[in-house]
């Protein structure tokens, strides 16, 4: 969707979105492959055995068909809830085309969720049919009396007590199919997302949501596609970093999609599946570049194809951003967005857009402010909370069954993020924090990201976080956790040279007066560190 534009100036000023009356997400990233080439590959997926299996849009058509008429003969219906717990792999990509084909609205559920987590989520929805697999359909069986609505449980992984097989059904099914006629704000998905207060929000999007993600996919990705490319990300299809920062938007171009279920991330295992996998695109969360740091000399490791490389979710911070270009030989080409309105600010370092510390600028066809508490924008330099301008494709409809939520999302026509930011002279972004982490001490407003990027400098140091803990005197303390890298000992000698590390590169007010080494780093799904648990601790 992007115009041809070497420069960014012509690219933000000759965008046009171009939704047409009629879309349907089912239809755009499988249908119009399988009829036009049938044999393309759609999913290249390695087996946890390691046996790698090519799926092709003919055969992702064939088998979402079969899967939407399954379905359909349960009773499901337009508008209806289905919940998903499938790791990365073709069952997963087709039970998504099914869903929008049928015009069912899909709920994406992360496979490491608990049974507690699945239960608000699956109620909540008011899901009536569970596609998953044997693990999903064990954390089920305890819940399962609460969940009403439920009335169809399928399992990859065949029959089990009130669960049917998925492989079964689908074998009786036909494999015809014509899609429901949807509109582009007809509901297709709804994503889970965790606000700082109060239970999880269903974010409810509209088609055109995967339409509205293209030009945010084509920039960090440097005008995506190019012949060759190939996508991968470590992310969890359930999260909108997986399933809209890199599965969907790579079907949509006709671009092969790698699947692998990464029982928990491993640098050197992530790293071989790119190099066999001849990998050209990732996605890669910033947390998981950080444990990529840990791996020496990559490249002379492993024959690596990568030709971009982009990252999201939290700050990438400047050290990530060096150690891309001087290890990799690659910009880290940051992006930002929310499960209610994604990818809406990004870098293209092909055009010149690429900063350090920054997270890019407005992607086109996008209105991003600095705006104050009453609306209005902020100047260059001043603080103030990042929001977008509505109407937008990539926004979220509502929150599900909250209106009051929905309406407190906005001010004006801006859609509040509730994450701090700065905006230069030359419309670069930085992100300061999420509201709640900034940490208010002495007078001072001090975002953990800039004291995270220098504590993960020092060569003790694998990942890091900064949290606010109260203090009567200074409101409250910077506190940093810390985890070591491997063969590291923690002694209070080495928590007092890190502290004064940070505390001669940064400041005296916003070095870590305390610092506590903790053996694994608290994270949700979405590789994001949780530091409400921090701050708990603290």
């Amino acid at each position: 969707m992007l115009p041809d534009a070497l420069t960014y100036a012509a690219l933000y000023r000759d965008f046009r979105w171009q939704i047409p009356a009629r879309y349907n997400i089912g239809t755009d990233v499988c249908t119009r492959w399988a009829l036009a080439d049938p044999d393309r590959p759609a999913i290249i997926w390695q087996r946890p055995n390691g046996q790698v299996e090519t799926v092709s849009f003919g055969r992702l058509e064939d088998e979402s068909n079969r899967l939407a008429n399954v379905l359909n003969a349960r009773g499901i219906r337009r508008g209806d809830r289905v919940a998903i717990i499938l790791s990365q792999g073709p069952a997963a990509a087709i039970a998504h085309i099914a869903i929008y084909k049928m015009g069912a609205i899909a709920v994406p559920l992360a496979a490491l969720f608990g049974p507690d987590a699945l239960a608000f989520r699956l109620a909540n929805s008011g899901a009536r049919a569970l596609l998953t697999n044997a693990e999903g359909a064990a954390k089920l069986a305890d819940i399962r009396d609460g969940l009403g609505e439920l009335s169809v449980v399928l399992s990859s992984d065949g029959r089990a007590d009130g669960v049917d097989s998925l492989a079964d059904a689908m074998d009786r099914a036909s494999p015809r199919f014509t899609a429901v006629d949807t509109a582009p704000d007809d509901p297709a998905m709804m994503i889970y997302t965790s606000g700082t207060t109060g239970p999880p929000k269903g974010a409810l999007h509209g088609h055109r949501v995967l339409l509205g993600h293209l030009p945010g996919i084509q920039m960090p990705h440097e005008f995506f596609p190019q012949a060759g490319d190939r996508m991968w990300t470590p992310a969890d299809w359930a999260w909108a970093g997986g399933l809209l920062n890199a599965l969907l938007p790579a079907l949509h171009y006709g671009v092969p999609v790698v699947a692998r279920k990464f029982e928990k991330f491993d640098p050197d295992e992530a790293y071989a599946l790119m190099a066999t996998m001849e990998v050209r695109n990732s996605f890669v969360p910033p947390t998981a570049l950080r444990m990529l740091r840990a791996v020496d000399d990559p490249r002379s490791r492993y024959d690596l194809k990568l030709r971009t490389l982009a990252s999201a979710g939290e700050t990438l911070g400047a050290e990530t951003f060096a150690w891309g270009r001087d290890v990799l030989g690659l910009t880290v080409n940051e992006a930002y967005g929310q499960t209610e309105c994604n990818l809406v600010i990004g870098s293209c370092a092909a055009i010149g857009v690429s900063r350090a510390g920054a997270i890019g600028k407005p992607v086109p066809g996008h209105t991003v402010g600095i705006i104050r508490a009453d609306g209005s924008l902020c100047d260059a330099g001043e603080q103030g909370q990042i929001a977008v301008k509505r109407p937008d494709p990539v926004m979220f409809l509502e929150y599900w069954g909250r209106p009051e939520a929905t309406r407190d999302k906005f001010i004006g026509d801006w859609m509040t993020t509730g994450d701090q930011g700065v905006r230069d002279d030359e419309d670069y972004i930085r992100f300061f924090g999420r509201d709640d982490d900034v940490i208010t001490s002495a007078g001072y407003r001090i975002g953990p990201g800039e004291i995270e990027d220098t504590l993960i400098k020092h060569p003790a140091v694998s990942l890091a976080a900064a949290v606010g803990k109260p203090d009567p005197l200074r409101t409250e303390i910077v506190k940093a956790f810390v985890v070591l890298k491997a063969g590291v000992e923690p002694s209070t000698d080495l928590a007092d040279h890190i502290r004064d590390f940070v505390r001669t590169r940064m400041s005296a007010h916003s070095y870590p007066r305390e610092l506590e080494f903790i053996d694994e780093m608290p994270m949700t799904t979405t590789g994001k560190i949780i530091r409400r648990l921090l701050r708990d601790r603290s």
